[in-house]
């Protein structure tokens, strides 16, 4: 069975529950499908079921959601149209990074695997999309890099932005404005005691650059790695 043999429906809920679980540890729940998704519990109930007869997940009553091999393998397939399309979009269409999440909803249920094979090409191959999310491999490798979120980077620490949640299109414009992107360099700084609030300096660290405050659900939004900071007692 190919992944083009699935009703658009089954492919937009295996492109969630894989979402769930791609950056998180926490179990996949009908609520958090349902959430994701914007339907109703029951219609996620009914939905899951019809998976779970096509074999493509493994589903306890009151229990987590999971993907079994066949699942994942036509979830990665999702994946990555869904990711070589964002980069089109906004490699040669012009598209901004907050305006393609739905675009590229859109178009992934219309085209075939040669044409996202070609794609892929034309693009050379690209291994993350707009907003970092790694694009899986022609053989639904996956490469997720060794990123935590900015809400736990230690303060002071130098880090590298790798992936930002496309979950919120206003966070997105938010997040350009002030120069957070991919592979920005944030200068995470001490913030106000109890504020919840990380601060950072975006780009080489100057006296006279702007401290940007980033509340929890923003700076849980963007993942970063971290740079190793040079040795006082070296230089």
């Amino acid at each position: 069975m190919s992944v083009d043999d699935l009703s658009p429906s089954v492919q937009n809920y295996l492109k969630v529950i894989w979402g769930l679980q791609e950056w998180s540890d926490a179990p996949v729940s009908n609520s958090a499908i349902a959430e994701v998704a914007g339907v109703r519990l029951s219609t996620v109930s009914d939905a899951l079921r019809k998976l779970s007869d096509l074999g493509l997940i493994g589903h306890a009553r009151y229990g987590s959601v999971t993907l079994t091999d066949l699942g994942r393998g036509h979830a990665v397939a999702m994946i990555r149209r869904h990711r070589l399309l964002e980069t089109f979009l906004v490699r040669h269409l012009g598209y901004e990074w907050d305006e393609v999440h739905d675009e590229a909803d859109r178009l992934e249920h219309a085209v075939s695997d040669e044409f996202i094979d070609r794609m892929d090409r034309v693009l050379g191959y690209p291994t993350r999309d707009p907003h970092g999310d790694p694009i899986p491999s022609a053989a639904g490798a996956v490469h997720r890099p060794d990123a935590v979120q900015l809400l736990t980077a230690p303060a002071p620490s130098r880090a590298r932005v790798e992936r930002i949640s496309d979950a919120d299109n206003g966070m997105l414009q938010f997040f350009a404005g002030r120069g957070i992107v991919v592979d920005a360099v944030l200068h995470v700084l001490p913030g106000e005691p109890y504020s919840e609030t990380v601060t950072v300096r975006v780009g080489e660290e100057r006296a006279d650059a702007a401290a940007v405050s980033l509340g929890p659900a923003a700076a849980a939004s963007v993942w970063v790695s971290l740079e190793a900071t040079p040795d006082p007692s070296r230089t």
